[in-house]
């Protein structure tokens, strides 16, 4: 028996010897391809200095004191080189007061800190209302993008921007939820009389959208939808157009909010139609 016994636990002891570096790099493998969510105040912090206000400004030395200096009307987030910004269409000023040389500008930092950046509009997509600024000087931290269509129903995301940023001031807040739906952007009219010229226009060109349980607030049209793993910006809060389009029968605000994929956001980066 003692020769039996000794074959075997030689026979075990190869065995382990063998498996254990398979063992070890299966457990390599399964680490590598399992990302643990960022604690989200961590999360936080990285994402809040790519954040922008996007509005308007006048020279410091502006003869007409009852004229407003600053002009907040949305929020912008920074991507691809750190001069790129991304935001909603109808957020960029379709008019700005020439004659006083008033600019386009985006705003970093927050409250008294908060530094305002001459801006150009570069490209415009209005079919998903998306514009794509950019700054000069020193580049700011940019976000990355995340892969859109690889979003699910039910993923929870994050959105940081400026609710009601001209009362509130420029202290970006961060709201947290759930992708409820991904469902089409214009919401079919039950007769054609009800149909406006802008979703007959995006009947036509139809593409889904990222449905909220979080509340946006005016301001926050432009802000960055983010998922909680890594950060990477899977969407863009819009409250206008896509309202507009789903909720046109609504008289009292639903408390749903909606957001651009972002690979609509890699198109305009690149100009693609």
């Amino acid at each position: 028996m003692t020769p039996r016994c000794g074959t075997v636990y030689l026979f075990a002891s190869a065995a382990r010897r063998l498996l254990r570096p398979a063992l070890t790099l299966l457990l390599v493998s399964l680490g590598a391809g399992a990302r643990a969510e960022i604690p989200l105040p961590d999360l936080i912090d990285r994402v809040r200095p790519s954040i922008v206000g996007v509005g308007a400004i006048y020279p410091k030395r502006q003869p007409n004191r009852s004229v407003d200096p600053v002009l907040y009307v949305g929020t912008g987030f920074v991507v691809g080189n750190g001069r790129q910004i991304i935001t909603n269409s109808h957020v960029v000023p379709e008019k700005l007061d020439v004659e006083r040389n008033q600019k386009l500008a985006v705003f970093s930092g927050r409250g008294e800190n908060a530094r305002a950046h001459p801006a150009r509009l570069v490209r415009r997509d209005k079919a998903r209302d998306l514009a794509l600024l950019v700054i000069d000087g020193t580049p700011l931290p940019a976000l990355r993008l995340g892969r859109s269509l690889e979003v699910r129903e039910g993923q929870a995301v994050a959105f940081t921007g400026f609710p009601i940023g001209a009362v509130l001031g420029l202290y970006p807040v961060t709201h947290t939820g759930i992708i409820s739906a991904i469902t089409p952007m214009a919401r079919p009219a039950t007769t054609s009389k009800q149909l406006t010229a802008d979703q007959l226009k995006r009947l036509r060109n139809p593409f889904d959208v990222f449905q909220l349980d979080a509340v946006a607030y005016p301001g926050n049209s432009g802000s960055p939808v983010f998922e909680l793993q890594e950060g990477r910006v899977i969407g863009v809060i819009n409250s206008v157009a896509v309202k507009g389009s789903r909720e046109s029968a609504l008289s009292q605000p639903s408390g749903i909010s909606y957001a651009i994929p972002a690979r609509f956001v890699q198109k305009l980066l690149t100009g693609s139609p």
